[in-house]
């Protein structure tokens, strides 16, 4: 195929709204005589609400409703659960009693004329509690580890061989056991909501990575039909999976707009986003892996449990990975959930895969330093020819060509390979690599393409944007399909009017919208052919389907032995009227259960460790990446770099602490939650191997959003122990595990 469009690094299409405030977010869909609602949280980690004084604050100027258990509206609550909601458990049933399940918990909202005399209100609404302390430690001797219900690909224990007896035989071994900190997604758009009431229809101009989903739910929670409720979100101002769900505060927003009879925003603040908007969980591993003493692997068993709330079981791919990672005859995971008394988790960018692989990558680090051998080499001896999990072939597999790539390219061969051995001055230097991979997701979508009279075109899809250049990307697809500049497509998104499509996460956007796209187009295309061929005053009248071809937006016959007709051509013949078609597409089962289909890629970082005050800086980092077809270089570079500084984060800085006695997350703020800032991003840089892939789609894509973070953290760690010869297994790295080096 010779692509004209697809491969391009195009500058983004709605660029030029974003920079001049053209782009509206959720908060800024502004409605007249719209009121704000504040919401109350509380202060107590576990226990009852036993009092709320409402009548002082009631009477304070402005406030049109405090709203709480005792007078909010019983809600239906009915049923739902989307892919990306826990599978077992209940979701949080917000206002609709006394009870306290973690620190932070909505207990009541107060709505006001001005977000001024919300906030005041709220402030000065007096509740008391009966209270008793939480469990959130999952160390805590109270708590107790429990087996998941399977969730797709998640398995509480698969088993291979028999890894015991292997582990026993293997001449050489390692046993690490790693502790992952909890990290709260702070993106810079907060989470904010709109709710306004016609009668019975509500509209949500709200912040969702997934509208669709979030239409039904809050229809599901109101007890009301699907179509009376509409979601409207355009643009996100990041989100990294924080917006996946639909969280209380979304209900809290409609329930103040009918209980006001006026249009309500409600935006969290920074510290509320870190209490009922989900978080990473924190994730304690065990990894022991056998060898022979030239490198085979011989026994893997990888034990690894996460946090998770006593109302809902968060699940993630924790050990997925290491089932098909590397080749190896003898294989055991286990994955156990811990619930506390905490809210539920969430998927964050690159969910269970970041953490898991964080255990796999270390150990085997570990492991090439106890060999001698160099960490490249080790994972070469130990490539799979295929999915030793599944006993299927790989779509593809880039992963050695990305190692060789990224030695080249970063330099390795200048590493000395002794710990402790390389300095700049009185900075120790450390070089580290891990592997990197993300299953190439893919679930069913719809879109529609519409064909104008002037010959343009419209594509609409239910899906979201929050930030990789979706608006661009796609519609780069839908060009390309119809032959058609750029310029004359205009794609639109975030409006659950719009034919429904996946959570705009897992790295599918593309794959699944993508194709969906590329079906829609393919359609619209064909119902033209039809109307030229039917027409006795077309060119191609009844010429055979086989003997027609689209080029450049025209028909012609085959061999370009006739006039040709555009798109504006036909339409005009058939009256004028628009030509559009819905199409919903989805991958073939048979396709999917006979490969095993992930993108890989190889990390390399450098950092430097000041051994005086024990501070670790990245000095370069390399990503380089089998990802399928590359739709939009510049966008995918983009993409990559913003994960590989999401690794950054997660390796040194991103820590929510909570504090034992109430859990109350006590650096639920800007000035002590720490995140990458300009110094500490160094040189990045970002390479793809050519690779394709015809069985993963049609457009051969696979997804960059979560694969680049997933191996920076580890990375980032063997760098650690290759500069200072300590070995740190807990994350985020901090100042205190380096001292005194």
């Amino acid at each position: 195929m010779n692509l004209q469009a697809i491969g391009k690094p195009l500058a983004r299409v709605d660029g030029r709204a974003k920079v001049t405030g053209a782009a509206h977010y959720a908060a800024e869909f502004n409605q007249p005589n719209q009121a704000y609602a504040v919401i109350v949280s509380s202060s107590v980690g576990l226990g009852r609400i036993a009092s709320i004084d409402t009548a002082a604050v009631a009477r304070l100027p402005g406030v049109l409703a405090v709203v709480s258990h005792l007078n909010a509206p019983r809600l239906a609550y009915n049923p739902h659960k989307s892919g990306i909601d826990p599978p077992v458990g209940e979701r949080l049933h917000v206002l609709q009693d006394d009870l306290v399940r973690f620190y932070g918990q909505p207990v009541a909202i107060v709505v006001a004329d001005t977000l001024d005399r919300a906030e005041c209100a709220a402030a000065a609404l007096r509740v008391t509690y009966e209270a008793r302390k939480p469990v959130v430690d999952p160390r805590d001797k109270q708590a107790q580890p429990m087996a998941p219900a399977a969730y797709g690909p998640v398995e509480a224990d698969n088993v291979r061989g028999d890894p015991d007896a292997a582990l026993a035989a293997a001449a050489v071994s390692v046993d690490v056991s790693t502790d992952i900190g909890r990290q709260n997604h702070h993106p810079m758009e907060p989470h904010a909501t709109i709710a306004t009431w016609n009668g019975e229809q509500l509209t949500l101009w709200s912040k969702s990575q997934y509208v669709a989903n979030e239409q039904a739910e809050i229809a599901a929670v109101f007890g009301i039909p699907q179509q009376n409720v509409r979601v409207i979100c355009p643009f996100i101002g990041g989100a990294f999976g924080t917006s996946l769900r639909t969280w209380p505060h979304v209900t809290l927003a409609a329930i103040a707009s009918r209980q006001v009879g006026r249009p309500v925003k409600l935006v969290l603040t920074r510290r509320q986003m870190s209490y009922t908007t989900g978080h990473r969980p924190r994730t304690l591993q065990r990894m022991v892996i056998g060898a022979t003493r030239d490198g085979r692997l011989t026994s893997i068993i990888h034990e690894g449990m996460g946090e998770t709330s006593r109302y809902e079981n968060f699940v993630e791919s924790l050990t997925a990975g290491t089932d098909f990672m590397y080749s190896c005859p003898n294989v055991r995971t286990r994955y156990r959930l811990v619930p506390l008394d905490i809210g539920t988790p969430t998927y964050m960018r690159g969910p269970g895969e970041s953490s898991g692989m964080y255990a796999l990558e270390t150990a085997m680090d570990e492991l090439a330093y106890k060999l001698g051998m160099d960490p490249i080499e080790l994972r070469r001896r130990n490539e799979p020819t295929i999915d030793e999990g599944l006993n299927v072939p790989f779509s593809s597999r880039s992963l050695m060509q990305c190692y060789a790539a990224g030695a080249e390219r970063f330099g390795w061969a200048k590493r000395t390979p002794e710990p402790k051995s390389m300095r700049d001055g009185r900075l120790l230097i450390g070089m580290g690599t891990a592997t990197a991979t993300y299953p190439a997701l893919q679930f069913p979508s719809s879109a529609r393409a519409r064909l104008l009279a002037d010959g343009s075109a419209e594509i609409e899809v239910a899906a979201s944007d929050m930030g990789p250049g979706t608006y661009t990307s796609m519609t780069q697809v839908a060009a390309e399909i119809l032959g058609l500049p750029v310029g004359r497509v205009r794609f639109s998104l975030g409006n659950s009017d719009f034919p429904p499509a996946p959570p705009h996460g897992g790295s599918q956007t593309m794959a699944a919208v993508g194709s969906a796209i590329r079906a829609a187009c393919l359609a619209v295309q064909n119902m033209l052919v039809e109307r030229a061929i039917a027409n006795p005053r077309s060119p191609m009248h009844n010429a055979g389907l086989d003997a027609l071809e689209w080029v450049e937006g025209h028909l012609r016959r085959r061999g370009g032995i006739s006039a040709e007709q555009s798109y504006a051509e036909i339409i005009a013949a058939g009256g004028g009227a628009p030509v559009e078609a819905t199409v919903s597409v989805e991958r073939d089962p048979e396709i999917a259960a006979k490969y095993s289909m992930h993108a890989f890629g190889a990390v390399f970082v450098e950092i430097s460790v000041d051994p005086d005050v024990g501070l670790a800086r990245v000095r370069r980092a390399l990503g380089v990446y089998g990802a399928g077809r590359i739709v939009n270089p510049r966008l995918a570079r983009s993409q990559c770099v913003g994960g590989m500084i999401g690794g950054i984060g997660m390796a040194l800085m991103e820590h929510t602490s909570l504090d034992a006695r109430d859990g109350r997350p006590v650096n639920a703020h800007m000035a002590e939650y720490l995140l990458p800032v300009n110094l500490d991003i160094p040189q990045l840089d970002v390479h793809f191997v050519d690779e394709v892939d015809p069985h993963v789609n049609p457009l051969g894509v696979k997804g960059l959003g979560e694969i680049s973070l997933v191996g920076m953290a580890p990375a980032i760690s063997n760098a650690v122990f290759h500069a200072t010869g300590r070995r740190i297994h807990e994350l985020p790295i901090r100042i205190e595990h380096l001292l005194k080096l």
